[in-house]
């Protein structure tokens, strides 16, 4: 594997697997046909093409729209579909911030194909020998990428929340992070990626932000999501995310990002200019 390997990892998506999800004439996502068929049964709010899946133009605006679709989305949560619940409504949106159609439960999005955001937070610490960042290992009953290396803080991004309120959320509940220092995050980014799996499309956006710690600072779980929290050198970062698959695939576009930035991944790296390319698409 290389660097670039992981970012094309995460940007496997072909159109041609997948249906347009219509709302109001626009594409909002991308469904796979076998969830199309299962949305077929609700022929009253979606109509299911060989190319498409509208939704019902009668609902005219966001709180129609969400009443609508959330009962269909619970049945088929309780079918076992859709294979997980988490609680937090996403907005189905073009970009952060622009109007959204409505409102869907988050284990939802990746079925539906819709953009969703999240924030990262790498927790970075000065000391004599350089650079280190604390590294989050996943609790091993979490649903998805159990066991696996993570920032020491991220998130997705639900409605009606700042992404530094998030942040700050986050911080506490991950790491232990006071709220006051969690407001002296950075923010230096983004990274966008568009990864196919059984569950449909990961469409996301990642908000990076970069947090300078004391050295006598050392982050707690409170949330029970986090089995260890370990502080790495920059240099094994680098290390890592090259050459090993501990990293989830996501995380290792926020070290990708870290280490352009500062200047682990330098131009004369034989695929730098392909790297940052494809990064920044």
């Amino acid at each position: 594997m290389s660097y670039l390997d992981r970012i094309q990892t995460c940007n496997n998506f072909d159109p041609t697997d997948y249906r347009g999800l219509l709302i109001d004439g626009e594409i909002y996502g991308q469904v796979q046909p076998d969830f199309a068929e299962h949305l077929r049964e609700w022929a009253e709010l979606f109509t299911v093409t060989a190319d498409a899946v509208r939704l019902n133009p009668a609902l005219l605006d966001y709180h129609e729209r969400t009443l609508a679709v959330a009962p269909v989305f619970q049945e088929l949560h309780a079918r076992g579909v859709i294979d997980s619940w988490v609680g937090e409504a996403y907005p189905v949106t073009h970009a952060f911030g622009a109007t959204a159609q409505m409102e869907v439960e988050r284990a939802a999005t990746n079925f539906l194909g819709v953009k969703s955001f999240g924030i990262h937070l790498n927790g970075l610490v000065r000391k004599a020998d350089g650079i280190h960042v604390w590294v989050a290992t996943r609790s091993r009953d979490k649903p998805f990428w159990p066991g696996k290396l993570d920032q020491m803080v991220a998130g997705g991004q639900p409605v009606g929340l700042g992404l530094l309120d998030n942040v700050v959320k986050e911080s506490q509940e991950e790491a232990n992070i006071p709220a006051a220092l969690a407001r002296q995050a950075q923010a230096v980014g983004t990274v966008s990626y568009r990864q196919a799996g059984w569950r449909g499309l990961d469409n996301s956006t990642i908000y990076i932000y970069d947090l300078w710690l004391p050295e006598d600072f050392v982050p707690e779980n409170t949330d029970g999501e986090v089995l260890q929290f370990e502080l790495l050198p920059l240099v094994e970062i680098a290390r890592m995310t090259e050459t090993t698959d501990d990293f989830k695939d996501n995380c290792n576009l926020v070290n990708i990002d870290l280490l352009l930035r500062m200047g682990l991944i330098t131009p004369q790296y034989p695929e730098y200019s392909a790297i940052h390319a494809a990064l920044t698409r």
